[in-house]
Order: C-alpha cells, then structure tokens, then sequence
C-alpha cells in the first residue's frame, strides 16, 4: 500500500475538495484515506448549534507509550472571489513554474499535507512513534467557529484525551519559510457603540440632536490616547474603527443614529475584562464632557455591545515544546525562527487552555488571495521540518 509521504500529492488532493466553510467537500474523506493506513483511528463528529450550519470535523489518533502530540488545523477555505480573475481553477491543483494553485494552498491545507506526509515519512523509516499522535481538524475556522475545535476539544475530553502539546499548522511566515513561530496571540474583542440622536431637518439644528457628532466624540475618546506601550511579548495593543453607519440615504435629514464597530487587539497588560472596562470608561467620560453641540446640556446617549465571545491573550511558555520545533527549524534551514504574537487570531486560542500550543507552517503571502499558491520546494522544506521536530520532540519527551 502506498503511502501518503509526498506532500505535493497530499495537498492537491485536499486543493480538489471544494470545502469551502461550512461545506465538507471530500476533504475529511481524503484525510482519512490518507491516515487510515498509518495506522490511524478515524472519527468524524457532527456538532451543531441553532442558528449556525451543522460543522463535520475529524479527530484522528495513532497511539503508543509515551507523551501525546496533537497537530491541529482546518480544511474549510474562503471563497475564491472572481474565478474569472485566477490564472489557475481555484480547486484544480495545478503547478506552474514550481508553484501549486488553489485555494487553501497554504491557509492550510498546505500545513495538514506536509505534516501527514512527515509522520508518514517518519513511520516509514523509524517503523514506531515513541508516544502517541494525533489530528484534531475542523470544518470551521474560516467560519463562525461554534462548531469546529471548541466542541471538538470538549468531545475529545470527554472521551479521554489528554495532550502534552500542540502544533499548529497555520501559514506562520511573513516572507520566506523558517521566519516565524507564533508562542502566542494577542487578545480580540469586537464592539459596536450606537448613539441615538433626533431626527430633523439639516435647515434647522437647533430642533435636532445630530448623533454623528455625539459618535465622532465617542471614537476619539476611544483612538486618543493610547492604551498602552507594548510590552516584552506583545505589540502594542491597537483598536481600529472598522465601520461607521447612519443608514440615512437622505443628504438635508439630520439622523435619528449612528453606529460605529470597532475592534480591539490587546496585550498582556490587559485581560478581556480589564480592556471592557476601559473603553467603558473612556466612553462614560466622553459622552458627559462633550454635548451634542453649544448650547445642548444633555451628555450624549449612547449603548455599547459588544460581539461574540472574546478572545483573551496568552502566551507559551513551553520550552521543550519551542526549543525542538525551533531546532528543527534552524536544523533543516540553517537559521533559527523569530518567535512572535504578531498577527491575528486562530485556534491556538482554544488550544491553549488544554495544553501548551504553538504554530507553524507555510509563507502565508497568497492566503485568501486571488490564485492562493504554494511553491513546492517549501512544501518540501516543511515536510522535513514536521518530520525532524516529530522526532526531536519524542526523543526528548522519552529521556
């Protein structure tokens, strides 16, 4: 039986799985096609939730005697846009000039690929795992995620799963392959500051309340001053105004609202509830020091939602964990990685409350782009990279 050790051959048959989020497409039946002869056991959860679609996920586990490693990650892609606009078929796989085109070619598809064809490679000569192995792969993260590795982390515990680390195989790496290993994610929260004002005519302000300058004095509080300097792990923490809206097609009508969304990255100076609890602040001072306009004694009306669950900031601390993929890294390249927070989130947030969790994978330039592409020969590189640290990582986990 052949077995899955060539990642270009892997990930063009995931690249032809049309699984775009919550669509399954074949890309778990691949996986399992491809585990299954190396041993491992396959199982597909269904989760659902009202209101968001039903997610299939895999969790898939060789086991041996020894620690527990778990490579997480997604076959759920974004959609490909304009398919006028790509040179190669979003979901055909094909190479040109030493590149593989497809959506999910590194976002990350690519990552699963080479991490089954380097415990392939490794079964292959070794014969053996000196522990345990295995995929925890959902369905969506480039989507809600309700129903993909929360649930799926649950359900896995509730069987009896316990790991002692974790790698994920997200495109890490800003330009060239070995660049980057993320130990850790700032915080993110999402909001929406709605100020209600009354509505009028653009001829007669004194009648009215215009709730675009209540809102403009809001976001100002919010964007001035900084909230803080950054600190040794972690960037600055940033909020951005993603949108502003008053819903008013009319150019002479003062309007009855306006809203602005924001959302807010934050470091370790901060938790979730300490960071809730100063833009609320910000905002109370705001609204009572400034009006409507001259003359209006009323502070501006305003609520606060905040969206969805928060996701709070962690860091690894795991050297063994960062000391071997690094290692590996600087093994098959010749340099050692920078490690970083940078970035935005992914599923090392759930992650991290089971066991420590890094990521690593591929150059992630193209990822959600027009033609997503991949070159082969790093395809290749992280293949050896999984296979050296899969090793590594063991051998130091059995002395």
């Amino acid at each position: 039986m052949t077995l899955p050790t060539d990642p270009a051959g892997n990930l063009a048959a995931l690249i032809r799985c049309p699984s775009v989020t919550p669509i399954e497409g074949g890309a778990l039946s691949t996986l399992e096609t491809m585990l299954k002869p190396l041993g491992f056991s396959v199982e597909r959860p269904v989760f659902s939730e009202d209101g968001t679609p039903d997610i299939e996920n895999l969790y898939a586990r060789r086991s041996g005697n020894g620690p527990h490693l778990m490579f997480a990650g997604h076959t759920d892609v974004v959609p490909v846009g304009d398919e006028t606009s790509w040179t190669h078929p979003p979901f055909a796989a094909e190479i040109a000039k030493g590149e593989m085109f497809g959506r999910g070619a590194v976002d990350m598809k690519g990552g699963i690929a080479c991490f089954i064809a380097a415990v392939a490679r490794h079964l292959d000569s070794k014969g053996g795992l000196k522990g345990s192995v295995s995929l925890l792969i959902t369905g969506d993260e480039e989507g809600p995620a309700i129903n993909g590795t929360t649930k799926l982390l649950e359900w896995a515990v509730a069987k009896g799963e316990k790991w002692d680390a974790s790698i994920v195989g997200e495109p890490t790496n800003p330009d060239a392959l070995g660049d980057m290993i993320k130990i850790g994610r700032r915080g993110s929260l999402s909001g929406s500051i709605i100020v209600n004002g009354r509505q009028g005519h653009a001829a007669y302000p004194q009648l009215a309340d215009n709730p675009v300058r209540g809102l403009m004095t809001l976001v100002d509080a919010l964007l001035q001053p900084v909230f803080d300097k950054g600190t040794k792990d972690f960037q600055p923490t940033n909020l951005e105004v993603t949108s502003i809206d008053v819903g008013n097609p009319a150019t002479n009508v003062i309007p009855a609202k306006a809203t602005a969304t924001f959302n807010i990255r934050f470091n370790d100076t901060w938790t979730a509830e300490t960071i809730q609890a100063e833009i609320h602040n910000r905002l109370d001072k705001a609204a009572k020091r400034k009006k409507y306009r001259a003359g209006k004694t009323m502070p501006v009306d305003y609520e606060l939602a905040w969206r969805d669950r928060p996701s709070h900031v962690f860091l690894t601390r795991d050297e063994r964990l960062i000391e071997a993929l690094s290692g590996s890294v600087k093994a098959v390249i010749g340099r050692k990685p920078a490690l970083s927070t940078s970035g935005g989130t992914s599923d090392a947030r759930f992650i991290k409350d089971y066991c420590p969790v890094v990521e690593f994978g591929l150059v992630g330039k193209t990822m959600h782009m027009v033609d997503e592409r991949v070159a082969l020969a790093d395809l290749e590189t992280l293949t050896q990279i999984y296979q050296r640290f899969i090793e590594d990582w063991f051998e130091q986990g059995a002395s």
